[in-house]
Formats: structure tokens, C-alpha cells, sequence
């Protein structure tokens, strides 16, 4: 809250760039005195209809004192905000504090409001007014506001959409023929549903405006063959873009029309006609002028090659930031810079805009990739149809966001939720800029698709051409809170392209169980081992020699396939020599064929050196479902499909969507396999097989869980108030501390944790003296920090029954150890014996707030065992905490011992969980050790850390990326 000596001082962090619901951008930012001309020259362009919706009478012109005060605020009681485009206002929003009997109020003690919007005509529709609400709200809570109360005239139905699909809790009356909305601000799981359901519409149709355009314009175009502009659009136009395609280069002559057989022109403002995407391929010292001429030409969005950016250090950096800024004054988009181009497949857009010489094969699989060099081995990896990889598996869309200034992986996941074309999404990260808005997304879309994910740079500094918010986690953390939002975390780019040729060709496993057949024994063992490194559950390999026919082959496939046992079956195949032996192309039909008839199980194909196979499996016509594609029961949905039928593109032939299109006049190919049937993937090793699968096996026992999320567990000794007053009076002591032990133990009993009482003993005598007032038998502890929760070092003596054991152990100690001081000795009541363990949460800036667990000492410190939630933690999610960590067995009987009571710690993570949610100011918390007996758990050391917390941003109002 704003004190009197600076009400006056302009809010910059107030500004904010937002994405439209129709994928434009704009910029809102406070109202001041400086913007008269501009809200003036804005009034002009509303309709008189809106400003009698505004001002409930004929009001033609604003007077010098309307002005005066829709200009000057207080930015306190009285705040004015604009969406500008360029230089001009579309739509502004302002509230009033009011008191009793609503009439002008000040100060804290008047919590209420009064809203009014008025939205240019010509941008009504594009989601302006919701985006202003969203900020006026934010800005109202920080300004002491707890309501809005808005008036409007019934025949106003737009704006009160506005107000009612906003998802606050409301109140509506109606009198004096105006209906009265009053609601509160507090963001409530409605309205947090809306903003992120506003949020996915507008950031996919923005990556969608980028991708299917109906115009391209390449500027930079050279004017001898050759460079990147020159290379680009001849990719545009071989690739048979169905879209207008224009070159642009301002040092073409006069009188020159065409460049390449495409129409040419000196600017983009030349050319007749509305350009939806410019590709910019000029020295980054002129992209400014053409930002500037594609703004004014209304360019949708900026495909940037050029490089010379951040990637080349300060001053490259500040030139993205003021690129980025230029761009969005115009409400354009980028994707770059340093881009390697984007590509879409689709038969109605068919945009290779790209430095890639040939357009990807069409198919299924959605790719991104921050990095242009691994974008090429990636995109060659997919095409080709031989060697590492093979097959026939195509591309949806493939966006590199280079240097992603502006878009990010965040947006293009955004767009792939929704493109009923993409059924697997992979992508190549480098760094993660939102974490956190990452994870969420990837959740909701691994429940759709599966979403693969290889990330760069984890053991170092990201590329320089990103901007990376820091983050306190380790790799291994992220990686496990991605692998807990469903995302399919893989190491290399090879297991990238072998779980995506799996995903985007097979159906899901139903479970572990591995069927394994073949023409060799020794390939089909290494199978089988591969088969339990993995965690699956193999079963013995079938010899079926290497005399095997292809029935042969067909006959066994059926048979592995109609057993029930078994969830999926991996066929392994050698070269067979001599007269009568399978040939590749009877073998890829017979196990096509046998796979046809059930294919509610994927089957995968390990090969070795057979030059046709892989190509031959592959050949396939779809990798679609296609009905009626098999007798037999009725096809699982593969990986991605939606439950709905998906229908069939009308510009695509009905038997072959997703084969490469043949240019105009071309046949189909002669040895293009029968209609309906699905590739199978085929590995050139058995351990590539293998993992693929695993990662498969994993993904669809995420999914099946996901479909019945676990529940936050409300716990009626829980006293949150109690615990926020009492951190409220420790955060009035400093912005961040370590609580005493004392406090510690009373916030963490607000929440039912109790930990077991540790009496300092400087003495002998005091320790005996502390060991009288907890009972005996106790246990001495040294508490410095080179010897805190190091058993192994002896600076831990237990069961001591009585006050000579007791001596004799203190003695002990400070003759091996140093002196008391140096020690600083406890004593504690003994504990059940049981499983030592740690538990420990903290919020981090990135990621948000985490939840861990792993067993005490080594097995966590030096191996790394620990597993990780992100909090708010469910009952399910706790479930599987605690068996996610290697050395889990050790809590359930391990080796003959008792098992321990894993409900009570799970109970335990759970209350750790509400307490870090509860109350974002407690920014770490740890519980060492955590004895867990086969009844109960007792904690035996606990430290807990408050700060002022760190800002959500996931909580507040859209917006881009700052720049």
C-alpha cells in the first residue's frame, strides 16, 4: 500500500504486454496526464452506441474537465489503465474507491470500487475488456481493494459477459433500469479456470496466425542466388505453400517484379494486399526498419532468421530487447531471433519456412527446438528412411524459437493441445524460462498427448541468447517434477526420435508384461535383459530359429498378441541366408498383417542389418487411425487421439493424410502398402527398443492415474490461523530468518507435525538433569554442524537406561570430539526404533514450491535417492513419494525386517504439504531425522526458514514475458 508521500509515483511494474483472444498483441499500462491527445483522439473513434452503454446518455465529445479526469489519478483511490496498440489507445478501464452509499472514498478503511470499461468498436470482440479486468483486478488488490461494483445498462450484454464470465463470486441486482454487479476480487478456482482457459485460447491462435498464414512475405531476399533470404523462399515455394508468397528486398531494381518466379517488390508496404507472416532474413542492423514498415503494413507476426542478438552478448541483447519492444507495439508476435525457420505440413498450408532444403514428410509428430543445429539433426532423423532411426513417420509442425525473445515451448504447447494434427508433441529445450507455467502445461497436455522432452545444457549456464529465470533446483529435481506432470523425459535425441516413432505409431501399453519372439536366441536375450533394466517384465524369449518363415513369423506375432499375459511384444529380427529364406518385404508384411489384427498392444521390431526391413515396416500409409482398418475387436486409441473421431482433411486423400504429398501429377507409389495398415517401428538395437517401450510403459501408467487425481487431505487439527498470526509476529522481526527451536516446534504443532523435545546439556549435570525431566532411556546427541545427523562419525550415543550410562556416554564424546562447546550436546527422549528418513520443502523461485523425500544419511546425501512433488501434494501423490526412492524396499520388510507404518509418513508429507501452501512465507522447511516405526513416526530434528514470498506470477493477470 502506497503511503501519502508517494501516492503520485507513476506504477511502471503496472505495465504488462498481453496476448488477444485473437492472437494479437497489445500493451496496457497506467493512464497519465501526458496521454490527453491520445484518450481524446480515442473517444472520437468509439461508436455513439458504446458511449451511451458508457455514460447512459447521448455523450458526443468528452469536455476539458472529462478529460482532465480520466488523465489525472492518484494511482491509489483513483487508477485509469490503457490497451494501446502503436501509439493509441483501444480500450481503457478505471476504478473509483467508494465509501458507504457509494460515494468517493480514500484510505484502506473503503475496500470497495466502482469499474467502467469503454472498448474501441473496432476491437470489441478481441477480448480487450476481459484482459483490462484481469489487470484493473490485480492493481485493485494491491491498492487495499477487496470488491468491484459495476453499472450497466441491461442492453449491454457484451459487457456483462464481461463481468460474469470472469469467474469471481458475484452478487446481481437490478434497479432503476440498470443492473448493479457487485463481486469480489480474491481469485477463486473459477476464475484462475477462466484466465488459463483465456490464456490457452489466445497464445495458440497467436502461435496459430504463425503457422497457417494465408500471406508470407520473405524480406531480405538477395538478389543473386543463394544466402539465407534466397534459400528460405525458395523452400517457401518449392514446398508448394498454398498461400501468396512475396520476395522483398529494398535494393532490387526499379521495374523488377519477379525474384525466383515469385512477385517482387522493394518494401512490404508496396505490395497490394494483406501479408499475415514475414520472414526477416537481413543484417540485424536493419531489422528495426523493417519491424517499423511490417507494423505499418499490419503484419500479423515476425519470423526472425537474422541473428546477432543475445546469442552475440550485451549489446546483442539489448538490440532482442528493443526488437521484441518494437514488435509488440504493433501487437505483432515473434518467433527468433537466430530462428531456424517453422514448417507446417498441413495439406491446406503446406509452409516450408525454413532453412531446411525439403519439406518434412507430413505426419502426426509436432517438433520444437530451441537450438537450430539440433533442429536440422532432428528433422533429417525423422525424414530419413534408413540408418540410427527409420521409418516413415512424419511432421505435423516444426517451430525453432532460436533465441525465443518472445515465443517460447510455453506458447507452441499452448497451440498443440488443440491441433486435432498432432498426436505426439517432442520438443528440445535448452532452458526453461516458466517452469512453473511449464509444468502446468505439460500436464494438461500429457492428459491429452504424450508430450517427449530432451533438455540441453543440464549441467551448465543455458545458451546467452535466453533469458532464464534462476532456479536453486537441481537438474535431477526438475527432471523428476517434469516426469511428475507426465512429460516423458528422455537424455539424448536418439531416445527423443525412438519414444516419438513409438508414441506416434503404437497404441499404449496397457501394462509391463513383454513378449518377445524371434529368429535368434542370443538377440532375443539381450532383449530380455534389456527388458529387466528397464523395470518391465519380460517373458522367456521365443526361439523360432533362424529357419523361421514369414507365417512363421505371423503366426507367432498373432499368438503373443491373443495372450493375455503379455501388454506388448517386441520382435527381433537377424539376417537369414540361403535358399527359401524370409525376405524383407514378406517379413514387414507378415508381422504388419499379424499386428493389424489385434492392435490394441504396440509391437516394436528390433533389427540387425537388414537393409529393407526398417524401410519396408515403415511404408506405411497412415499414421492416423483409419476405420475399419482391422477385424478383430475394436483398435485401442493410439497415444494421442482424442476420444471424439477425429475427421478426415478434405484436402488430403482419404487413404494416405499423412504419406509425403506427391507433387501435382505424381501416382501414388507402386509399393505403397494396403490401405488402413499402421508402420511398426524398427530399431536397429534391442536396448533402444527397450527404453522406448519403458518410456511408453510409464506414460500410460501416468495417464491411467492421472484420470483419478488424488485428493488434498483437509485435517481438522490443523489451525491456520494460528499458524499465520504467529509467522506474521516473526516476519515484523526481519524479511528473512531461521527459527528458533522453540518457534519452530509451535508453528509446525499448528499443523500437527510434533517434534520429539532436544534439552541442551552443557554439562554433565545438565544433561542428566535433562534426561530426569524426558525419562529414560535417552539418547545423546552432538548438534555442531560438522556432526549433525552423522551417526556414522559416533557423535551419536543411544538407549542410555540411566544416569551412569548417561556419564559415561557424555565423557566419551567430549574425550573423542572437543569440548562441550564445541559439541554442543542434546539430550532426547528415546524413539521407536524404525527406518531413519528426511523430509524437506522449499520454495523456489522457478519451480515453486517442492516437496522431498529420501532416507536419512547416505543413501540420500551422497547417492542423490530423494524423490520430488511439487506442493500442493495429494494423498496419491504422497502415496507414490514414498515408493518412487531406489532404496524404498528398506521401508516394506526388506530382507526379512518389519515393515514400517508408511501411512503415518505419508500423513506427515501431507501436513508438510499444506503448511508450505498454506502459508507461502515459510520458504523451507526440514524434518531430520524422521523415524518411522512399523506403528507411528516420530521427528526427531526439524529447522524451518521464513521469508516474504516470492511473487506469483501464475496467480496474477496474463502477460508476456517483460522486456
Amino acid at each position: 500500500m502506497q503511503t501519502s508521500s508517494d501516492r503520485h509515483e507513476y506504477p511502471a511494474h503496472w505495465e504488462a504486454d498481453v496476448v488477444l483472444r485473437d492472437g494479437g498483441t497489445a500493451r496496457i499500462r497506467p493512464i497519465t496526464a501526458d496521454d490527453a491527445e491520445r484518450l481524446v483522439s480515442f473517444y472520437e473513434q468509439v461508436s455513439d452506441e458504446s458511449k451511451y452503454y458508457r455514460f447512459f446518455a447521448p455523450y458526443p465529445r468528452l469536455s476539458a474537465k472529462d478529460v482532465h479526469r480520466f488523465t489525472h489519478h492518484d494511482f491509489v483511490d483513483r487508477v485509469g489503465l490503457a490497451a494501446t496498440v502503436g501509439d493509441d489507445f483501444i480500450g481503457t478501464v478505471r476504478y473509483d474507491r467508494i465509501g458507504a452509499g457509494g460515494r468517493p472514498a480514500t484510505g484502506a478503511e473503503a475496500d470497495e470500487a466502482e469499474v467502467a470499461f469503454l472498448v474501441q468498436d473496432a476491437h470489441q470482440g478481441r477480448g480487450v475488456a476481459s484482459a483490462l479486468l484481469e489487470h484493473i483486478a490485480a492493481v485493485a488488490r494491491e491498492r487495499g481493494i477487496r470488491r468491484f461494483a459495476a453499472e450497466v445498462l441491461p442492453a449491454n450484454t457484451k459487457m456483462i459477459k464481461v463481468f460474469t464470465d470472469a469467474g469471481y463470486t458475484q452478487k446481481r441486482s437490478f434497479e432503476d433500469g440498470v443492473v448493479r454487479l457487485e463481486f469480489g476480487l480474491e481469485p477463486t478456482d473459477r476464475s484462475l479456470a477462466v484466465q488459463y482457459a483465456r490464456e490457452q485460447r489466445a497464445e495458440a491462435r497467436s502461435v496459430q496466425r504463425l503457422l497457417a498464414p494465408g500471406a508470407v512475405a520473405v524480406i531480405g531476399t538477395g538478389r543473386t542466388p543463394g544466402g539465407v533470404g534466397r534459400s528460405i523462399l525458395g523452400n517457401i515455394r518449392d514446398g508448394g505453400f498454398t498461400g501468396r508468397l512475396y520476395a522483398v528486398n529494398g535494393a532490387l531494381p526499379e521495374g523488377q517484379k519477379e525474384l525466383d518466379g515469385v512477385p517482387a517488390f522493394r518494401s512490404v508496404r508496396d505490395i497490394d494486399g494483406p501479408v499475415d507472416v514475414a520472414v526477416v532474413a537481413v543484417p540485424a542492423e536493419r531489422v528495426p526498419e523493417v519491424v517499423a514498415e511490417c507494423g505499418e503494413h499490419d503484419v500479423q507476426g515476425l519470423v526472425v532468421v537474422s541473428a546477432g542478438y543475445a546469442e552475440s552478448g550485451p549489446e546483442g541483447r539489448d538490440r532482442q530487447r528493443a526488437l521484441v519492444r518494437q514488435a509488440r507495439s504493433y501487437g505483432m508476435r515473434i518467433i527468433g531471433p537466430n530462428s531456424f525457420g517453422v514448417i507446417n505440413t498441413a495439406p491446406e498450408v503446406r509452409l516450408n519456412a525454413s532453412l531446411a532444403p525439403e519439406m518434412p514428410r507430413a505426419g502426426r509428430i509436432g517438433l520444437f527446438a530451441q537450438s537450430g543445429a539440433i533442429g536440422v539433426a532432428l528433422l533429417s532423423r525423422l525424414h530419413r528412411r534408413g540408418g540410427g532411426v527409420t521409418g516413415v513417420t512424419g511432421l505435423s509442425t516444426f517451430v525453432s524459437s532460436g533465441n525465443r525473445a518472445d515465443v517460447s515451448g510455453n506458447d507452441v504447447l499452448q497451440y498443440w493441445y488443440e491441433d486435432a494434427d498432432t498426436d505426439v508433441a517432442l520438443m528440445y529445450l535448452e532452458s526453461i524460462g516458466n517452469p512453473r507455467k511449464f509444468t502446468r502445461l505439460a500436464r494438461r497436455t500429457a492428459a491429452a498427448k504424450p508430450l517427449v522432452v530432451v533438455q540441453g545444457a543440464r549441467h551448465g549456464a543455458g545458451p546467452r541468447g535466453h533469458a532464464v529465470r534462476a532456479t536453486q533446483l537441481p537438474h535431477a529435481t526438475v527432471s523428476a517434477l517434469l516426469r511428475q506432470a507426465g512429460v516423458i523425459r528422455v537424455d539424448t535425441i536418439t531416445d527423443l526420435v525412438d519414444a516419438g516413432l513409438l508414441l506416434a505409431r503404437q497404441p499404449l501399453p496397457a501394462g509391463p508384461r513383454v513378449a518377445i519372439l524371434g529368429n535368434s536366441e542370443s538377440l532375443g536375450l539381450l532383449t530380455y535383459d534389456a527388458c529387466l533394466a528397464e523395470g518391465l517384465r519380460p517373458h522367456p524369449p521365443q526361439d523360432l530359429t533362424t529357419a523361421a518363415s514369414a507365417a512363421d513369423f505371423h503366426a507367432a506375432l498373432s499368438r503373443a498378441l491373443a495372450d493375455d499375459s503379455s501388454d506388448a511384444v517386441v520382435v527381433t529380427a537377424i539376417p537369414s541366408v540361403g535358399e527359401g529364406s524370409v525376405g524383407d518385404a514378406a517379413l514387414a508384411e507378415a508381422l504388419r498383417s499379424a499386428a493389424a489384427e489385434r492392435p490394441t498392444k504396440p509391437v516394436l521390431v528390433v533389427h540387425v542389418e537388414l537393409g529393407g526391413l526398417a524401410e519396408a515396416l515403415s511404408a506405411a500409409t497412415s499414421t492416423a487411425p483409419q476405420p475399419g482398418a482391422a477385424s478383430g475387436p475394436d483398435p485401442a486409441p493410439r497415444t494421442g487421439e482424442r476420444a471424439e473421431p477425429r475427421p478426415v482433411d478434405e484436402g488430403a486423400p482419404a487413404d494416405d493424410k499423412d504419406a509425403p504429398a506427391p507433387p501435382p501429377g505424381d501416382a501414388r507409389p507402386d509399393d505403397a502398402p494396403p490401405e488402413g495398415t499402421h508402420p511398426l517401428p524398427a530399431y536397429p538395437a534391442a536396448e533402444r527398443a527397450v527404453r522406448a517401450l519403458a518410456q511408453a510403459v510409464a506414460y500410460g501408467q501416468w495417464r491411467r492415474d492421472a484420470a483419478e487425481p488424488g485428493k488434498v487431505p483437509e485435517y481438522e487439527d490443523i489451525d491456520e490461523r494460528g499458524a499465520a498470526t504467529l509467522i506474521d509476529g516473526l516476519l515484523a522481526r526481519g524479511q528473512g530468518l531461521t527459527l528458533t527451536t522453540d518457534a519452530t516446534c509451535e508453528l509446525l504443532a499448528a499443523y500437527g507435525v510434533h517434534v520429539h523435545r532436544a534439552l541442551p546439556a552443557p554439562t554433565p549435570g545438565a544433561a542428566a538433569e535433562a534426561a530426569r525431566a524426558l525419562g529414560y532411556p535417552v539418547a545423546l546427541k552432538a548438534t555442531a554442524p560438522h556432526l549433525r545427523h552423522r551417526a556414522d562419525l559416533g557423535g551419536v550415543r543411544l538407549d542410555l537406561a540411566d544416569e551412569e550410562q548417561l556419564r559415561r556416554a557424555y565423557a566419551e564424546l567430549t574425550e573423542l570430539f572437543g569440548s562441550p562447546e564445541e559439541l554442543r550436546p542434546v539430550v532426547q527422549r528415546m524413539a521407536p526404533r524404525g527406518v531413519d528418513t528426511v523430509v524437506r520443502a522449499v520454495i523456489d523461485p522457478a519451480a515453486g514450491a517442492v516437496l522431498s523425500f529420501g532416507l536419512a544419511g547416505a543413501a540420500s546425501q551422497l547417492l542423490g535417492d530423494m524423490a520430488h512433488r511439487l506442493i500442493p501434494v495429494t494423498d496419491r501423490d504422497a502415496t507414490s513419494l514414498v515408493r518412487s526412492i531406489r532404496t524404498a524396499p528398506l521401508l516394506f520388510g526388506w530382507r526379512g525386517s518389519a515393515p514400517v507404518d508408511t501411512p503415518a509418513l505419508e500423513e506427515l508429507m501431507l501436513r508438510v504439504s499444506r503448511l508450505v501452501h498454506d502459508h507461502p512465507e515459510v520458504v523451507a522447511v526440514t524434518l531430520e531425522p524422521v523415524v518411522v516405526a512399523p506403528h507411528g513416526v516420530s521427528v526427531l530434528g526439524a529447522s524451518v526458514r521464513l521469508a516474504p514470498p516470492p511473487a506469483r506470477d501464475d496467480l496474477g493477470p496474463r502477460t508476456l514475458p517483460a522486456y
